[in-house]
């Protein structure tokens, strides 16, 4: 049949016509004409037909000729662009060679447009650009910016991510795109570079023809967008706005509308849905030529019917058995690139195709089925024979067992568990496969302790019941069952349900039949008898939930508490108990005689009776007296209970004490904890130690050997994971065999080698492994008469020598592995040869020397025979003498080995010792085990308790476990603890964590409203003149933002991410809710996507309120250090001079007014229940912030002579008013400039004294503030080290207003020595030292600022204990402190003699006061006449001549003054005791 044949069509052309057509066009059109035959299925082509022909060939020559010039004017700009980057290159090496910037702005500029008419290549407008930055940086001094440099590809970047990054980097640094080739092109590697190889050269010139190939090689295509763009699905806290960017991104790239018409686009969808209706074998062909319409589809669907059977389907439809709703689409890991998620990664693209063909039906031709199953299939009768029979009653209800059924996943068949409770499915390790392992996709699975796990993802198809589901599941290795089914199965539920059975339906004339075949069936044997079947009622969803609540409800305690709900009643005649109590008789009396007294005093107690109770009375405290009968329940409500926590004995007599009272109380309360069993089962506090048992000495070599397994370690390039360690315990001698398994033959293969080389050991020391305890090894043992020694479980120190040498060995082959790690097998020769050539610390020994006798010839003592000539030894020795010298030699060095071992083990138990104690157990008595139990910390617990059966050796005890699968096990002293014995009672222990409150007044949250300066020590012109000065936007409580810096967090090369999260308590999650609110408001805190987590920590205040705060410790630990100095606080002391206007500034919450960098905010990210936010702000806590905040001080303030910054604390100082004004004015117009807001409720203006850095300031005097001394004055003596050293502490910050205060506490030091005892133990010394330093700050303690205009004094002394030093200023009758110094001398120093002592307190002054002498000229006084020479010496002690060289630097005149003038340096240089009484120094407190 002729389907191009119509009437009224014009007349066909011969043939000799198309061979004359044919000869005029070329091949290919001589084939388009071939092809066009194919099509038409050879009509015989028309007069128009071929007219369309050669007007397409015209055309064709048109675009050939279009091209050619195309490509002259496309080698023409790539001349000019390779002469551009000739430029460059010769740009760049001008600029590394010379430093004149100037000139390489100009060659720069002259080079970057290399021709002005080039057209398109660089706009003018560009060209001016640059030239104006050009100039710019000529202007500035500063090199232009030079281009970013870009990272290769790599096998793990996603490509597309990759080029799109590139073309954004390309804009921004305004390179023409004509340009852009030769930039990307030196960043290809692997399959990208490969790509760009196999292009056609001048097509590699052009960068969207290079991007093309790059893409086609990496399988990534219009129709990959098509399935990303119709698989796409919303991912976790994905915003709707960008799930709109994402797929407005797959849609451009898919459909490419801007090259389109609203045709074309409609083309475009209608051949989608097309191909969706064809069936899968056309769909394939039709897709392989890639038709651009769904004309030109349907014109290929007609030629592949044509070809086929007429009776063959071409459509798609669903056969009766398959329950898809939607017709089959075309795996997307059929098609090139589509298993590529948009996020990039690997994915299915380079997953092993394990799918399987879907079967042909050979009776229709459709896939899904085959011919049996096929519904075409010709009905044929069925009989049915049935016996009738009574349903029996339902069977009493089973026990309940885990839901499993069967699935597939990717063709494999496997046991699923259905778990209701579980979100997420879950598939074990070894059913993926390894290239199916997404990592950069984690899942976070939480267990029902609180474990929050990271797992790996993999996209799978799973097959449940007939049906397939294609789904991301979490991928763990310790899992019950292979698989996991969760709830985003959607069938989940109806995996719970039972299939029902299913009943043929029965027609009239089947029951006719029936009735006849009845009494047929009637002669049957057992005919009435009544079968059990396995059918039962089927059940509806809604039924099987609510049986579910029932179970549960059954099988869960009503009340999670009811364990600890107490086992006693609460008495309620306790007035008539304390009556008849025989131990409170003597209280009673006590308190009669007691009645209507007063006692003075708040120690004394006091006993009365109130309302016929008896109570105790200590202070303001009022205690009620306990009988005997109800202080057991006192002693479990105040210890036992969640309520109670049970806390230690400290506190629970605490909070005992409040209310109750009983003769005995700490003693009882002690003893009801110490037996209390939860508290003994968690306890941290291990036993100590017992003493250490030295090895018995082995003086045979290899007479016995220590022997264990290393592993598993990388698995080496010959299949060997493990290592055998065995070692001599005579001569130190290692040996390492490496192995693939750790089975027992492989074990004994290597003792046969080992054997045959040094001989049979008589013992053999292992661990309990399962391959050193196997029957394979024991019969070894015995036919070789070796005798197997093990250590006791938990317990390694007993094989002490193989275990350190595992240390050592695994130490040395890190530093010499690869990077792989497979290589370490190669190593163990030379390894061990450098562990045999060395001495041994406990033999003194190599091991080489004790087993051979001599030394080994080893690299140095090669290198020293090269050196020396290889000298030859002409020993001429006979074998007998030489094995009876070899004999001595070898007993000597063996005597010498046991005497060095000997004193090694008495050393080793002397310091081991120190802490051990000795302990021992009975036969019969309780212990507690400690056994890993669980990995979590919060179960982890003593084990127990369980009964000691015998002592077996001096620290090893037979020891019974009754919940064990042996029945005794043998275990070291040091893994057992005593238990204390008492009546077992129901509780819980429950883990408290305590935090001490700190006094801190920092508040990093807004909590009041805007307050106003406080201006009422001025009078009101001056608080007028101040508030016009005040901006208001200046003086704010809500932080400001600064546009001067950004701090920046670099980490360290070795940081890995840390995901950390502290679980926030319920009732504090509402304050928690409200503080995260306040900073979004404030734009402190945004969402994040960080892969970075912190934990948030919530420290409760005294006022009832939390402080908001995240543990930044890790990220601090791989943050690199910021160097950036901050001042000292006493050089900005001492610039305040004699001011005589002070004004502080306190900025409001000063570090978060600073931006983070957008690469340092995940940085700090945490997590709340809300959701992953992170900080927009400088947080605090982080490593460098101080650093960061007081550079931007710096910078706001330099230039400011009169105003000086510690971090967010700010000063401004002036002598009159009018300049304080100004100086003000200037300090508040930089603060606003800098975008920086102050806190008005802490800030001071204008006064004359106020409190700066600690230390009150003004009148040009500095003194300490009054509440920290009154601390100070107030604190009780300590009675510990940890007390005495915290008072030190605290008195050492006022040191320099404290004369000879290293004198003064020198007694009070030496007590928190690390040899005094932690009690303090006082005398009257010490009792003298700490009232005087308690006392030496009330005395009024004054130093003034020193003035630079004024000449300086230096007083020094030296005593036989210390040195002492004052630094003066003003006339001789009215010289005013400045500074005060002393020191004890070391003990060297002690020996000096008078002279070198004197002219040491000078130069040790001098070296100290540095910052106030070098460069100006100031007396020197001293009462050692002998000094005055000290310029003039000719003296030839080295000592002193080096100290006076070192002095050199310092213009001073020594002058010398009696002693009696020279108290205070006299006073510094000695203890207080050592001052004669009566003598004051009135100098020093001036």
């Amino acid at each position: 049949m002729n389907r191009g044949g119509r009437r009224g069509a014009p007349k066909a052309v011969s043939v000799e016509q198309l061979d004359e057509v044919a000869q005029e066009l070329g091949d290919e059109e001589l084939q388009e004409v071939r092809e066009f035959d194919v099509e038409t299925e050879c009509t015989e082509p028309t007069i128009a037909d071929l007219t369309g022909l050669l007007r397409a060939h015209m055309a064709k020559m048109e675009a050939q000729e279009a091209q050619r010039i195309a490509e002259l004017a496309q080698q023409e700009r790539r001349f000019k662009a390779l002469h551009h980057q000739f430029g460059l290159l010769q740009l760049e090496v001008q600029a590394r060679t010379t430093t004149v910037p100037n000139t390489l702005v100009t060659s720069h500029d002259d080079l970057d447009h290399p021709d002005e008419g080039a057209g398109p290549s660089r706009p003018l407008s560009q060209s001016s650009t640059c030239r104006r930055e050009g100039a710019e940086a000529r202007d500035t001094g500063q090199c232009p910016l030079k281009e970013p440099k870009l990272e290769k590809l790599s096998d793990g970047d996603d490509v597309e991510h990759f080029l799109i990054t590139f073309e954004r980097m390309a804009a921004v640094c305004r390179w023409p795109k004509e340009e852009w080739v030769f930039h990307l092109i030196p960043l290809l590697t692997g399959k990208a570079r490969a790509a760009y190889v196999h292009m056609d050269v001048d097509e590699s010139l052009n960068y969207d023809e290079l991007k093309s190939a790059v893409l086609r090689k990496y399988d990534i295509s219009r129709e990959t967008y098509r399935q990303r763009f119709r698989s796409l699905e919303v991912e976790h806290l994905e915003s709707p706005k960008e799930l709109y960017v994402r797929l407005k991104e797959l849609y451009g790239k898919w459909m490419q509308p801007k090259s389109k018409s609203i045709e074309e686009i409609g083309e475009v969808i209608i051949l989608e849905q097309y191909l969706r209706m064809l069936s899968p074998e056309l769909q394939v062909w039709v897709r392989e030529h890639d038709p651009q319409s769904a004309s030109q589809a349907a014109t290929l669907a007609d030629v592949f019917v044509a070809a086929r059977q007429r009776n063959q389907s071409w459509w798609w439809k669903s056969s009766r058995d398959d329950r898809r709703a939607n017709p089959p689409q075309p795996s997307m890991r059929n098609f090139p690139g589509a298993g590529k998620p948009p996020g990039g990664g690997p994915a299915f693209v380079n997953a092993p195709k394990n799918y399987r063909k879907m079967p042909i039906c050979y009776l229709c031709n459709q896939e899904g089925h085959t011919k049996p199953m096929c519904p075409r299939n010709v009905i044929k009768n069925t009989h049915l024979c049935y016996v009738p029979r009574h349903l029996a009653k339902p069977a009493p209800k089973a026990e309940r067992s885990p839901a499993s059924t069967t699935v597939e996943i990717n063709g494999k068949e496997m046991i699923a568990l259905v778990d209701t409770g579980s979100d997420q499915t879950l598939v074990h390790m070894k059913c993926i496969s390894p290239a199916l392992l997404r990592y950069t996709n984690l899942k976070a699975v939480r267990c029902v302790h609180g474990d929050e796990k990271l797992l790996p993802t993999a996209e799978v198809y799973l097959k449940v019941r007939g049906q397939t589901y294609f789904l991301e599941v979490g991928v763990a290795d310790n899992l019950p069952f292979p698989v996991v089914l969760g709830h985003d199965l959607p069938v989940l539920w109806d995996l719970l349900q039972p299939p029902s059975t299913c009943n043929m339906v029965v027609t009239r004339a089947q029951s006719h039949k029936r009735d006849e075949s009845k009494e047929l069936l009637a002669t049957l044997p057992f005919f009435d008898a009544e079968i059990d079947g396995s059918t039962k009622p089927r059940k509806s969803r809604r039924q099987k939930r609510f049986e579910k609540i029932q179970y549960n409800a059954s099988v869960m305690p009503v009340d999670k508490f009811a364990e600890f709900s107490p086992k006693f009643k609460l008495p309620v005649n306790i007035m008539q108990m304390q009556q008849e109590d025989a131990s409170l008789v003597p209280y009673l009396e006590r308190a009669k005689q007691e009645d209507g007294k007063t006692v003075d005093g708040e120690t004394k107690e006091r006993f009365c009776m109130y309302q016929g109770l008896l109570y105790r009375q200590m202070g303001q405290v009022t205690q009620l007296v306990v009988p005997q009968c109800v202080r057991e329940v006192i002693l479990t409500l105040g210890h036992s209970i969640p309520w109670a926590g049970h806390l230690g004995k400290r506190k629970t007599i605490a909070r005992i004490r409040k209310h109750f009272y009983w003769p005995g109380l700490n003693s009882e309360v002690a003893q009801y904890c110490k037996t209390c069993p939860e508290c003994q089962k968690v306890s941290s506090d291990c036993p100590r130690r017992v003493p250490l048992q030295p090895l018995p000495l082995i003086g045979t070599p290899f007479e016995r050997l220590g022997m264990d397994i290393v592993g598993p370690v990388e698995k080496s390039r010959s299949g060997n994971r493990f290592m055998l360690v065995v070692t001599d315990y005579a001569t130190r001698y290692p040996e390492v065999f490496p192995l693939r398994s750790v089975k027992a033959k492989y074990v004994a293969t290597c003792l046969v080698q080992l054997f045959s080389r040094v001989g049979f050991p008589s013992e053999i020391l292992t661990d309990q492994g399962t391959n050193f305890m196997s029957n394979l090894l024991k019969q070894v043992y015995r036919l070789l008469g070796i005798k197997s020694l093990r250590t006791t479980p938990y317990h390694p120190q007993t094989d002490g020598l193989t275990e350190r040498f595992n240390q050592t060995l695994k130490q040395m082959l890190r530093k010499f592995v690869g990077e792989s790690g497979t290589d370490w097998d190669q190593w163990l020769p030379y390894l061990l040869f450098a562990y045999r050539e060395v001495p041994q610390a406990s033999t003194g020994f190599s091991p080489f020397e004790l087993l051979y006798g001599h030394e080994v010839k080893g690299p140095l003592a090669l290198l020293r025979e090269v050196w020396e000539g290889n000298p030859q030894r002409n020993d001429e020795t006979n074998v007998a003498s030489y094995v009876i010298q070899m004999r001595e030699r070898l007993q000597k060095m063996s005597a010498l080995a046991q005497s060095h071992l000997a004193e090694a083990q008495t050393r080793q138990k002397t310091w081991y010792d120190q802490s051990a104690r000795e302990r021992q157990f009975k036969p019969g008595q309780k212990v507690l085990v400690m056994l890993p139990s669980h990995e979590s910390k919060l179960l982890a617990k003593w084990q127990g308790p369980y009964e000691i059966k015998r002592k077996l050796g001096p620290t090893t005890y037979e020891v019974a476990l009754s919940d064990h699968a042996h029945s005794t096990r043998t275990l070291h002293i040091n893994l057992l603890k005593e238990w204390f014995p008492r009546p077992p009672e129901s509780s819980h222990s429950l883990m408290i964590r305590q935090v001490k409150e700190e006094d801190d007044s920092e508040v990093f949250l807004p909590q009041s409203a805007l307050g106003d300066v406080d201006l009422s020590h001025l009078s009101p012109q001056q608080q007028h003149e101040v508030r016009e000065i005040c901006l208001p936007e200046v003086f704010s409580e809500y932080p400001g933002f600064t546009t001067l810096i950004e701090h920046n967090i670099e980490l360290k090369p070795d940081a890995v991410v840390r995901r950390m999260s502290y679980r926030v308590p319920e009732r504090l999650q509402e304050a928690l809710k409200e503080e995260v609110d306040l900073m979004l408001r404030l734009g402190i805190i945004e969402p994040s996507k960080s892969e970075w987590c912190h934990p948030v920590v919530l420290v409760p205040k005294k006022d009832g309120s939390i402080r908001f705060c995240i543990d930044f410790r890790y990220l601090n630990s791989v943050t690199k250090f910021d160097a950036y100095p901050t001042p000292r606080i006493s050089d900005l002391t001492d610039r305040l001079g004699t001011s005589k206007f002070l004004t502080t500034i306190d900025l409001s919450k000063g570090y978060w007014q600073i931006p983070l960098t957008p690469q340092s905010r995940e940085l700090t990210a945490f997590k709340t229940p809300w959701g992953l936010f992170h900080f927009k702000v400088l947080a605090f806590g982080l490593h460098g912030a101080p650093a960061s905040f007081q550079r931007l001080m710096d910078q706001v303030l330099r230039g400011l002579p009169f105003t000086a910054a510690y971090l967010d604390d700010i000063v401004v100082y002036s002598d009159t008013w009018q300049q304080h004004l100004q100086h003000l004015q200037e300090v508040l117009q930089r603060l606003q400039a800098a975008g920086l807001t102050v806190n008005p409720q802490k800030c001071t203006i204008a006064k004359a004294e106020t409190e700066y850095l600690g230390f009150v300031i003004g009148k040009g005097v500095l003194r300490p503030q009054v509440e920290k001394v009154r601390a100070i004055e107030e604190c009780p003596q300590p009675q510990t080290r940890k007390e005495l050293r915290s008072f030190l502490g605290m008195a050492g910050f006022y040191h320099r207003f404290i004369p000879n205060f290293s004198g003064r506490a020198a007694v009070l030091t030496d007590m928190v020595g690390s040899r005094s005892p932690n009690q303090l133990k006082w005398t009257q010394e010490t009792v003298a030292a700490f009232q005087d330093l308690r006392k030496a700050l009330s005395k009024d303690s004054v130093l003034h600022n020193p003035d630079f205009h004024q000449p300086f004094v230096l007083q020094t002394d030296a005593s036989d204990r210390g040195l002492g030093a004052v630094l003066l200023q003003g006339s001789p009758d009215t010289r005013r402190p400045v500074a005060f110094l002393s020191r004890k001398l070391f003990p060297r120093e002690v020996r000096y003699s008078i002279v070198e002592k004197e002219c040491l307190a000078v130069k040790w002054a001098l070296d100290s006061l540095k910052y106030y002498l070098l460069g100006r000229e100031f007396i020197l006084e001293t009462d050692h006449k002998a000094l005055q020479w000290l310029q003039e010496m000719k003296d030839t002690n080295s000592r002193i001549t080096r100290w006076y060289l070192a002095m050199q630097p310092f213009r001073f005149i020594i002058r010398h003054v009696p002693g009696k003038e020279n108290l205070t340096a006299d006073y510094l240089s000695r203890c207080a005791s050592d001052i004669p009484e009566g003598r004051e120094c009135v100098v020093a407190t001036h």
